[in-house]
């Protein structure tokens, strides 16, 4: 995440504090802005994690917003770093976990060509993709996608006999729901001026 030009310009408050709940950050800056209202936004700089929050907060408030967001960082970064090859081991995983490995994927990779399906299986070549827009989301909706696509490489459609086999994996209405949530709320129009910060 870029700076905020606010806070160059030296017009916020600054603290230094270190995390209660265990972190590994070695550092953590708060600014403070009399400007940002209701946000709270953190990003790493360095050795360090810049967490914004409005100037009105108590202390009792930055802690508790600190730990969220150093949480929050922690989750993105974790996600961030699976790759590839551990996308494929997971979907091994999860298909002996469910399916008793008989999905047996080729190949299992991220793509960045998938922006109106979460993901995507040819059974014939074996091979599963998974849009980039999943990375971030729970793990229990990427691992939901995840075996979606095994259960096509066993049945190739959309009937009776796939639902039954996705049945196995018991947070499949959660994360749908979930998945439906960000697709609704892509759609929702956008209000000029509706984030105060």
């Amino acid at each position: 995440m870029p700076a905020d030009p606010l806070h160059r310009a030296g017009t916020s408050q600054r603290s230094t504090s270190q995390p209660t709940n265990g972190s590994r950050a070695s550092a953590i800056e708060v600014r403070r802005s009399a400007r940002r209202r209701r946000t709270v936004s953190a990003y790493r700089e360095g050795d360090r994690t810049v967490v914004l929050i409005p100037a009105r907060m108590s202390e009792a408030e930055e802690q508790r917003w600190v730990n969220v967001m150093l949480d929050k960082l922690a989750a993105q970064e974790s996600r961030r770093a699976l790759g590839d090859t551990e996308l494929a081991e997971r979907a091994r995983r999860l298909s002996g976990q469910y399916f008793d490995g008989r999905a047996r994927p080729a190949s299992v990779r991220w793509v960045t060509n998938q922006n109106t399906r979460w993901g995507s299986c040819t059974p014939s070549e074996g091979s599963i993709r998974l849009s980039h827009r999943l990375q971030g989301m729970p793990d229990y909706v990427v691992d939901y996608v995840l075996c979606h696509e095994l259960a096509h490489l066993l049945v190739p459609g959309h009937g009776p006999r796939f639902w039954r086999l996705l049945e196995a994996y018991p947070r499949t209405e959660r994360a749908r729901g979930y998945l439906e949530g960000v697709v609704a709320a892509e759609r929702l129009p956008h209000v000029p001026g509706a984030r105060d910060e």
